[in-house]
């Protein structure tokens, strides 16, 4: 992958259609916190991630495992394993403004093929309860000029509360 530019905000309300997006059901476990190190199955793929340090911009790259390999290296995790459910949501429509992607014809595309999507993880326990919603950007001006959902509640970007990693440290 080579670098990840990403927003996280906490979520105001959910959708009542939730049934109709797509998703993946996560497993991961955390090896190493700073760097990120984690191993994770997603739905029927099981790979491990280093994650390099950075708030909306950092470096991520992954490997690919086998199941045993993960199960092996999920026993060595440290603190709790996370465990979510991760739907696909469509990029808001206001996301941008029309001039803003006038002048990003490439983003613009990327937007219309369903490229760029809203993450929406819902955690299981022993993190019940707390849902996360994610976009990932091209680029860091992307990012920038992103003009949040409705249903988002606040911007928790680089707030350790809602960093995967720092939650799995808890028991």
């Amino acid at each position: 992958m080579g670098m990840e530019i990403e927003k996280k905000f906490t979520v105001s309300r959910l959708s009542e259609k939730l049934e109709n997006y797509p998703f993946h059901i996560i497993e991961q476990g955390y090896l190493n916190v700073h760097p990120a190190i984690r191993v994770r199955k997603e739905d029927d793929q099981y790979y491990m991630t280093y994650k390099g340090h950075g708030t909306v911009a950092h470096e991520e790259y992954n490997l690919a495992l086998d199941e045993a390999s993960y199960r092996h290296l999920l026993e060595k995790a440290d603190g709790s394993v996370i465990r979510k459910k991760r739907y696909l949501i469509p990029l808001n429509a206001d996301a941008y403004t029309a001039e803003y992607l006038e002048k990003n014809p490439e983003l613009a595309e990327q937007i219309s093929a369903g490229q760029i999507k809203i993450e929406l993880d819902i955690f299981e326990a022993p993190f019940a309860g707390k849902t996360v919603a994610e976009v990932e950007f091209p680029t860091e001006e992307a990012a920038e000029a992103y003009h949040q959902a409705d249903w988002f509640k606040a911007e928790v970007t680089g707030e350790k509360e809602y960093s995967n990693a720092y939650m799995s440290s808890i028991k």
